[in-house]
């Protein structure tokens, strides 16, 4: 079935899927079913579990090893949400729970069984690569110096077992997902309605984003290209500074952008949050993604935002 997974013929598979109630394991779904594959949610409710989804609580390393057996591929988005909320000492220790022992827990899972999965896709974020102003980073770069990034090394790393077990592994290094249904774009759609967006601290720092149509389209991609392997980053190839972000969405809300927030203000509500995300400069290129021939549907961020 691995065969028919990378084909032009686009034949059924059977595709696992953690984080299927996130912004973009609802649209991939969709979009995966849409082409006739058969997806199968990994939940972590006992009340959920059934023909189309399987049960599983990585904390205490509960799953039916017979359940996971059979699939052509594994997309593994499930974390705690990074930018949700300041990073104390318990949000961190979560995030690691979250984004890297239960990534290791399904990895050995998937390692050990009869039949394995050929393909597994699992997210990541462009946050490996830091605050990198100045420079233009590609899957090659190294990575950058902080907690976020240090938390995104380890969370690939996690998938080591399943790799070694001869699957073809890439992590979706993710840049800021655009969706007015969720994610960063709900967040800011009130403030802005309201003229009250702006800026963040000097708004020189660059934003590598990527609409979720394409998040969806290029994860189609990865799955159905044999060469793709290692870290790709899902971003658009035009990145934008904050201001000229905070500006595009304005008028696309026909509201100003005359509200700035200073990065003193920000350190002081986010602390190292700020820095790390919202202050961050990363000039991030989909270098594998575009040598691959992946067509973009909203390479540019004015367009993208036409769409909603």
């Amino acid at each position: 079935m691995q065969d028919n997974l990378e084909k032009d013929a686009k034949p059924v598979c059977r595709i696992l899927v953690s984080g299927a109630s996130g912004l973009i394991g609802r649209a991939l779904i969709l979009a995966l079913q849409s082409e006739g594959h058969q997806v199968v949610r990994l939940v972590r409710s006992k009340e959920q579990e059934g023909r189309d989804a399987i049960f599983w609580d990585p904390a205490h390393a509960q799953f039916s090893k017979s359940s996971l057996e059979g699939f052509d591929a594994v997309i593994h988005l499930a974390g705690e949400g990074i930018t949700d909320g300041r990073w104390t000492s318990q949000k961190k220790k979560r995030l690691f729970v979250s984004r890297c022992r239960d990534s290791w827990v399904l990895s050995q899972a998937l390692s050990h069984l009869e039949h394995p999965p050929k393909v597994v896709l699992c997210a990541s974020a462009v946050g490996f690569y830091g605050n990198r102003p100045g420079e233009v980073l590609t899957e090659s770069s190294i990575p950058g110096t902080g907690f976020l990034p240090d938390l995104c090394v380890q969370w690939e790393k996690a998938m080591q077992s399943i790799q070694a077990r001869g699957a073809r592994v890439v992590h979706l290094r993710f840049g800021a997902v655009l969706s007015f249904s969720g994610g960063m774009l709900k967040k800011l759609l009130l403030p802005f309605k309201l003229g009250l967006g702006g800026k963040l601290g000097s708004g020189k720092q660059i934003l590598s984003w990527i609409a979720l149509s394409d998040v969806v389209g290029a994860t189609l991609h990865i799955l159905s290209t044999p060469s793709i392997h290692g870290a790709v980053n899902v971003v658009s190839p035009y990145p934008v500074t904050q201001a000229e972000f905070a500006q595009t969405l304005a008028r696309h809300l026909h509201r100003p952008a005359w509200v700035p927030l200073p990065a003193w203000l920000l350190r002081l509500a986010f602390g190292e949050l700020a820095d790390e995300v919202l202050l961050a400069s990363a000039h991030v290129v989909p270098e594998k993604l575009i040598q691959s021939g992946y067509s973009f549907k909203c390479s540019e961020l004015a367009n993208s935002l036409r769409d909603y």
